[in-house]
């Protein structure tokens, strides 16, 4: 099974490695694919959005003629992992904690409502442990992280934060086969890599 991960900047490798245990915990046999052109995406079960910079990421995918065909295939029900920046470039609102709207490429896949930098600056960097339904305690790292303060349609929360910054928060949702996430687990977990390819499989 062939899977991908959006290649155009960010923490890349380490969702490559995610992926690669899970599908070992699982018995797969999988190829991961660094997605930078539109024509990879025809043969891939399975992407991950990675976090980064969520403005140049949308930028890139944008020049490389990648958003539109990305946004096809994920609404045709490619299941997608978008985790901090990449949660962000899924949503169709989206707002910084600053400057307010931004104006920056965004699929606009998934039916939530997301703040940038929500929790702070690079500095205000932090981990804890967190009640992710469906996927029991997950150590979850939160860098410059966004937060999901609103989700409408068919989409579900899946784990809430209160923080003092900004008071309770959701930082995990899902809408059919797209989960989006605040947080980094590839950092800590293979537990939604493996969901995802679960959903690949016509598993979960």
């Amino acid at each position: 099974m062939k899977v991908g991960v959006l290649a155009l900047q960010g923490d890349v490798e380490e969702h490559e490695h995610a992926f690669k245990a899970a599908a070992k915990e699982l018995g797969l046999t999988i190829e991961v694919v660094r997605v930078r052109r539109t024509e990879q995406l025809s043969d891939v079960r399975a992407i991950v959005i990675p976090g980064g910079e969520s403005t140049t990421i949308g930028s890139l995918a944008n020049r490389v003629k990648l958003l539109d065909a990305l946004k096809e295939r994920i609404i045709d029900g490619l299941p997608t992992l978008g985790t901090c920046a990449g949660a962000i470039f899924m949503a169709r609102e989206v707002k910084d904690s600053v400057v307010g709207e931004t104006g920056q490429p965004i699929l606009g896949v998934m039916d939530i409502a997301i703040v940038r930098n929500a929790f702070g600056r690079q500095r205000d960097s932090f981990e804890v442990d967190l009640n992710v339904d469906g996927f029991g305690t997950l150590r979850a790292v939160f860098i410059r992280a966004p937060a999901i303060v609103k989700v409408w349609g068919d989409t579900k929360p899946l784990a809430k934060l209160r923080y003092p910054r900004v008071g309770e928060v959701i930082v995990a949702a899902q809408e059919n086969a797209m989960l989006a996430t605040a947080f980094h687990p590839e950092l800590t977990t293979t537990a939604m890599h493996k969901y995802l390819l679960e959903i690949a499989r016509g598993k979960a």
